[in-house]
C-alpha cells in the first residue's frame, strides 16, 4: 500500500489512537509497523484474531496484562549470556507469568464457543512457572533482593543486623563519655563506617580516624578508634552480601539462558496479544464490526462513520461500487461532506485491511483491493513550484501510471483549479481511462459535465450530499443515484440578493441546464420522500412484528394457563372425593365398633349397603373425571410389561412396569418417577385422538428441551426496559427447564444497564440470589443468578 495514501487518509492518527489501549512498547511498535495486508486470506485471519480478541474482552474481562513490560533489551542480554539486574528478571519473570495465565484467560469449557485463531497462537505458549517461582523467591523489588534467596545470604543479612547493633551500642556509649567535644550527642555515617561529630578544637581529645569535616571546618567526623575493628567486620559482611547478590543473579540470569528460545518465543506471543487486544479495545470504543471482505472489487459500508469525527456528530453514510456499477461521481456544495464521504471510504478499507473493526453496521462488506489510491486536498507545493492544479496533475499522473482492476481511487474536485471547460473535459476523459481499466473509482465534483456523463456511461453513477435550502445547512447525508444540484440561486435569494439579479442569471444559462437542474430537484425530492416513507414503514413493520410475537406469546401463555388449571382442578377433585372415601370409611370403622357395643346385626346389614353405595357413587363420580380427561381414549383390555400408555391424570406418555395386581393396579414410570396406577386410568396410545395427544406432548417437551439449552441471555444494545423484559422472559423458561443458575450478560458501559437487571433480580420469583461474575466469567459485565 503506497504511503502517500496512508497519510492522505489519516491512518497514522487510528494507530496513534490504538498505542493508548497497548500495555508494552513492544506492541506499540507493532502498531508502527502496520499497514494493510497483501492477501485477503491475511485480511480475514486478522481480522478473525480481533474479533475474537473483542469477544473474549466482552466476556471475561480485560486479559491478564498486569505487570506486563517490554523486556526486549533484558532477553537479548541473557542471550547473550550476560548478567541480569534485578529489575531485568523481575519483568521477565512477570513476563512468563502473564503468558502462562493467558493460556487460563483463554481456555474454554467444552459449551463454550471456540476462539480459533487466538487458540491457535497460544498453542505456542511455553509455561516457565519453576523459572518464574525463583525469580519471584528471590527478588521482591526491581532493586530489592529478598533474604530469601540463598541461606547464605540469609546469614549474612542476619548477621550484619547483629554487628550493626552492637556497633550502635558503642558509639552511643562513646557519645556519652564524650558529650563535652561534641557538635551534637548523635552519630552518623560515613563510607559506610559509622562515626561522630567532635569539634575541631578538641580532635586530639577522641583518637581515631578523621573521615569528612564539615563545609565551615567547626566540626570533624571522626571514627573512634573502638569501632575501627567493627566497622571493618560490617565491611566485610557487606561486601560478601554483595558477592552473594551478584551470585545470585548471575545464577538467575544463567536459568533464562537455559530457557532462552522459550522465553523469547513467550515474549513475542504475548506482545502480540497486546496488539490483538489493543485493535479489539480500540474496536469498541468506536462500536466496531466485523466486515466480510471479498476479492471481487465489491464493497456495501451501512451507516458508516469516519472513526475521527465525534460520534456525538458524525452522520453516517451508506456507500456501496462494484456490483452494478464501478464508478461514483458525488457532486453537492462546499462544506456538504462530500470529502468526509471520500475519505470515510477509504479510511474504513485501509482499517478493515489492516485487521481492525471498522464503524458501521453489521452487515457491511469491504474489497480487498491491492492498492488505494487518493487525490484529496490541497497539494499546493511552494518548495517545488507548483500550483494547485499541477500539484493535483502530478498525483493524478502517477495514479494513472499503476492503478489497476485491482485498485480503488479516490479523486477529490477531480479537473479543479484549471479552466472549467477544460478541467471538466479533462477529469471525464481521466475517469473514463480509469473505468475501462475496471478499476474501482469515488469521485467529487461541481461539474454539470460530470454528472451528464454519470448518467449516459453505463457502469458509472450519480451520488450527491443533501442540502436543505431551508436552513442553508448541508445535512451530510449521501444520496446514490442523485445528481447534486447547485442550489446557487436558492442560497443567494435566500441571502438577500434581488429578484432581478438572479432572473438576470438564469437568462444567461441555457434552458436546458435550467431545466436539468430543476429534474435533479425533484428527484430529490421524490428520493428524500420515498427515502422517509421506507423508513417509517420499516419501523412501522417492526412495530407490528413485535406485537405480533408479543400477543402470540400472550395466547399461550393462556393456553397453558387453562389447560394447567383444568389439569389442577381435576387432581384437586380426585383429592376430594379420596378425602371423602376415607372419612365414609372412617365413619363406617367407627359405627362397626358402635356395633360391638350393642348394634344388632340387621344394622350392621344396613351400614354395609349404604357404605357399598356411597363407594359406589364415589368411584363413579371418579371414573367420570378421570374419563373427562381423556374421554376419546380406549381402555386397556390387555397388558403387557413395556407397554406405553397414556396416563390422563399427568397428561403423559408412560411405560408399565409390571402386570396388575390383585387390586387391578399397575406400576408405570412417568419420565424418572415410578407410581402405582390403576389399570382402569390408564388409556390406549391409538387413533387419532391419542397420536394427537402424543405429539403435542412431544411437541411441548421438545420446546422446553430447546429453551433448556440456553444457560445465558446477551442483553447488550438493548435499554432498560426491554433487557428486563427479556430477562423476566428468559428467567421463566430458565426455570421451567430446571437450570440452577444462568447469566445474565449486560456488559460494563455506564452500569445503568447492570443496575436495572440486580434490582429486577432482586424481587424475581424464580431468583434465590445472585452476584457479579468473577475472573473468568465475564467480570462486571455479567451478573449471575442461582434460581430456586
Amino acid at each position: 500500500m503506497n504511503e502517500k495514501a496512508l497519510k492522505v487518509l489519516e491512518f497514522n492518527k487510528i494507530k496513534e489512537i490504538m498505542k493508548k489501549y497497548t500495555a508494552t512498547s513492544a506492541a506499540k511498535d507493532l502498531i508502527d509497523e502496520l499497514k494493510p495486508y497483501s492477501s485477503a486470506y491475511e485480511v480475514i485471519h486478522h481480522l478473525k484474531e480481533t474479533e475474537e480478541a473483542f469477544q473474549l474482552l466482552v466476556k471475561k474481562g480485560n486479559p491478564p496484562f498486569e505487570g506486563l513490560y517490554d523486556v526486549r533489551d533484558g532477553i537479548e542480554r541473557a542471550t547473550k549470556g550476560g548478567v541480569l539486574m534485578p529489575y531485568q528478571l523481575l519483568r521477565i519473570a512477570n513476563m512468563l507469568k502473564s503468558a502462562r495465565r493467558f493460556k487460563d484467560y483463554i481456555g474454554r469449557k467444552e459449551d463454550e464457543e471456540k476462539h480459533e485463531e487466538l487458540e491457535s497462537l497460544c498453542d505456542g505458549i511455553v509455561a516457565i512457572k519453576a523459572l518464574e517461582d525463583e525469580i519471584f523467591l528471590a527478588i521482591i523489588g526491581e532493586e530489592e533482593i529478598s533474604d530469601k534467596a540463598s541461606s547464605t545470604l540469609y546469614n549474612i543479612r542476619r548477621t550484619l543486623k547483629e554487628k550493626n547493633s552492637s556497633v550502635r551500642d558503642k558509639v552511643n556509649d562513646m557519645i556519652r563519655s564524650n558529650s563535652k567535644y561534641l557538635q551534637d550527642n548523635l552519630y552518623t555515617i560515613r563510607g559506610d563506617r559509622y562515626v561522630i561529630p567532635v569539634k575541631a578544637e578538641h580532635k586530639g581529645a577522641v583518637p581515631g580516624l578523621v573521615h569528612d569535616q564539615s563545609s565551615s571546618g567547626a566540626t570533624l567526623f571522626i571514627e573512634p578508634m573502638g569501632l575501627v575493628n567493627l566497622n571493618n567486620e560490617i565491611r566485610e559482611l557487606m561486601l560478601k552480601e554483595k558477592a552473594e547478590i551478584e551470585r545470585i543473579l548471575a545464577y538467575l540470569s544463567e536459568k533464562v539462558y537455559e530457557h532462552a528460545f522459550e522465553v523469547k518465543n513467550n515474549s513475542k506471543i504475548i506482545w502480540e496479544l497486546d496488539f490483538i487486544f489493543a485493535k479489539a479495545k480500540y474496536g469498541s470504543s468506536i462500536n466496531g464490526i466485523m466486515p466480510s471482505v471479498n476479492e471481487k472489487g465489491i464493497f456495501n459500508i451501512i451507516d458508516g462513520r469516519h472513526p475521527l469525527i465525534d460520534p456525538k456528530i458524525v452522520v453516517p453514510a451508506t456507500i456501496y461500487l462494484g456490483e452494478e456499477f464501478t464508478s461514483l461521481v458525488v457532486t453537492g456544495p462546499n462544506t456538504g461532506g462530500k470529502t468526509v464521504t471520500l475519505k470515510t471510504v477509504g479510511l474504513l478499507h485501509i482499517m478493515a485491511l489492516s485487521g481492525l473493526l471498522i464503524p458501521a453496521r453489521s452487515q457491511s462488506s469491504v474489497a480487498f483491493y491491492e492498492e488505494i489510491f487518493a487525490d484529496i486536498g490541497d497539494e499546493q507545493s511552494i518548495e517545488q513550484s507548483l500550483s494547485t492544479f499541477s500539484s493535483h496533475m502530478t498525483n493524478i499522473v502517477k495514479i494513472i501510471d499503476k492503478a489497476d482492476e485491482n485498485s480503488l481511487v479516490l479523486f477529490d474536485e477531480l479537473g479543479a483549479g484549471t479552466d472549467p471547460t477544460e478541467g471538466a473535459a479533462l477529469a471525464v476523459s481521466i475517469l473514463e481511462s480509469l473505468r475501462k481499466r475496471n478499476c474501482k473509482i469515488a469521485a467529487t465534483t461541481h461539474y454539470s459535465e460530470l454528472k451528464a456523463y454519470a448518467l449516459e456511461t453505463s457502469g458509472v453513477e450519480n451520488a450527491s450530499v443533501e442540502f436543505d435550502v431551508e436552513t442553508l445547512r448541508p445535512t451530510y447525508r449521501l444520496l446514490i443515484g442523485i445528481p447534486g444540484k447547485s442550489n446557487a440561486f436558492e442560497i443567494s435569494k435566500r441571502l438577500g440578493l434581488p429578484e432581478y439579479i438572479i432572473e438576470g442569471s438564469k437568462n444567461l444559462i441555457s434552458k436546458e441546464n435550467l431545466r436539468f437542474e430543476d429534474l435533479i430537484e425533484q428527484l430529490q425530492e421524490k428520493s428524500i420522500k420515498a427515502e422517509k416513507d421506507a423508513r417509517a414503514a420499516a419501523r412501522l413493520k417492526g412495530n407490528i412484528e413485535e406485537m405480533k410475537n408479543d400477543y402470540e406469546e400472550k395466547l399461550q401463555g393462556i393456553q397453558n394457563i387453562r389447560e394447567n388449571a383444568i389439569v389442577e382442578a381435576k387432581r384437586e377433585a380426585r383429592s376430594l372425593l379420596r378425602d371423602a372415601k376415607d372419612e365414609a370409611d372412617q365413619i363406617l370403622k367407627d359405627m362397626r365398633d358402635l356395633e360391638k357395643m350393642g348394634y344388632s346385626s340387621q344394622a350392621r346389614t344396613m351400614l354395609e349397603e349404604q357404605r357399598k353405595s356411597l363407594k359406589d357413587k364415589l368411584e363413579k363420580h371418579e371414573e367420570k373425571i378421570s374419563l373427562s380427561s381423556n374421554d376419546k381414549g380406549k381402555e386397556i383390555n390387555e397388558v403387557t410389561v413395556g407397554m406405553e400408555v397414556m396416563l390422563p391424570s399427568l397428561n403423559q406418555k408412560v411405560t408399565i412396569l409390571t402386570l396388575p395386581d390383585n387390586k387391578k393396579e399397575v406400576q408405570v414410570q412417568a419420565g424418572i418417577m415410578k407410581v402405582n396406577v390403576k389399570l382402569k386410568d390408564l388409556r390406549m396410545i391409538d387413533g387419532n385422538s391419542s397420536s394427537k395427544q402424543v405429539k403435542r406432548t412431544q411437541k411441548r417437551e421438545m420446546k422446553l428441551k430447546v429453551k433448556s439449552v440456553a444457560t445465558s441471555v446477551d442483553l447488550r444494545g438493548m435499554d432498560s426496559e426491554e433487557a428486563c423484559y427479556v430477562t423476566d422472559k428468559y428467567l421463566d423458561e430458565a426455570y421451567v427447564a430446571g437450570l440452577g443458575e444462568v447469566s445474565i450478560i449486560h456488559g460494563k458501559g455506564t452500569g445503568i444497564l447492570r443496575n436495572a437487571i440486580n434490582d429486577m433480580l432482586r424481587r424475581h420469583p424464580h431468583v434465590k440470589n445472585y452476584r457479579l461474575g468473577e475472573y473468568g466469567e465475564g467480570g462486571n459485565g455479567v451478573t449471575v443468578a442461582i434460581l430456586k
